[in-house]
């Protein structure tokens, strides 16, 4: 047996393997947090399931569950990429987890690629979740499937971009209550179970504005009237993307 076989190998392991492992790691403490279950999982269940089966609010002609379901989703995306990424990313941060991590092999950006992927892998959990109920009850999807992947996409680095700016520059009290209160505002006012249309008129234009709004009338213009892309609601989701990962990168705090 040649000299130096059992000799330890110091360094870091390949940024790939780094990179998967802690994604690995997110999306495990993603799923095993109740608080962050009861906002990905089980609201959106809920409210896609009463809002088809009881005639609460009024959808407009059709199935409920057609303009209900692309709502669902949008605020899937939401819960999973904003809520429960801010809450997490906050606490980590107040706790000093992030702190420890920037001073491991592991490079800030593969932290926060890994964090976002572990959001992804949440989302795909949630969409075919959700989708399956959908399709129980009556769903009947039409459009272009890459219009629903660049809207969810695009969602989700909107969200994700206000959700790490909040993360990065509240104390983690401040963003627990506000990522909560803004989940619930944007769940009333976003489009995602109440139509817009069912605002005055000078509310509409600025709702129409938010992340939220274009996302879920732009999975809604697709999946429910079969719109091959719906460019307006895209740009707008682009926009927020660039300006949430913008002042992410520019004022998150590691400390």
């Amino acid at each position: 047996m040649s000299a130096g076989t059992y000799a330890p190998r110091p360094g870091a392991a390949p940024l790939g393997r780094m990179i998967a492992a802690q994604t690995a790691l997110e999306t495990r403490m993603l799923l095993r947090n109740g608080e962050q279950l009861l906002l990905t999982v089980i609201i959106p269940t809920l409210l896609l399931v009463l809002f088809s089966a009881v005639d609460i609010v009024d959808t407009g002609s059709g199935e409920s569950v057609d303009f209900l379901t692309p709502g669902i989703l949008a605020l899937a995306v939401m819960s999973t990429a904003f809520t429960g990424q801010a809450i997490a990313t906050g606490f980590e941060r107040r706790y000093g987890v992030l702190k420890r991590l920037a001073a491991s092999p592991l490079p800030r950006w593969a932290l926060m690629t890994a964090k976002t992927l572990a959001v992804l892998v949440t989302e795909v959990l949630q969409v075919v979740l959700l989708t399956v109920i959908a399709f129980a009850l009556g769903w009947s999807p039409h459009g272009n499937p890459f219009a629903v992947l660049l809207l969810l996409v695009l969602g989700t680095a909107a969200f994700s971009g206000l959700g790490l700016l909040m993360a990065g520059t509240l104390k983690a009290e401040a963003t627990l209550a506000a990522a909560n209160l803004v989940f619930l505002l944007l769940l009333v006012g976003g489009g995602v179970i109440v139509p817009l249309d069912k605002f005055p008129d000078a509310v509409q234009s600025v709702l129409g504005l938010l992340p939220i709004a274009a996302l879920s009338d732009g999975l809604r213009d697709v999946l429910q009237h079969g719109a091959a892309m719906p460019w307006g609601d895209l740009a707008i989701l682009a926009v927020w993307t660039v300006l949430g990962l913008g002042a992410a990168a520019r004022f998150f705090r590691w400390e």
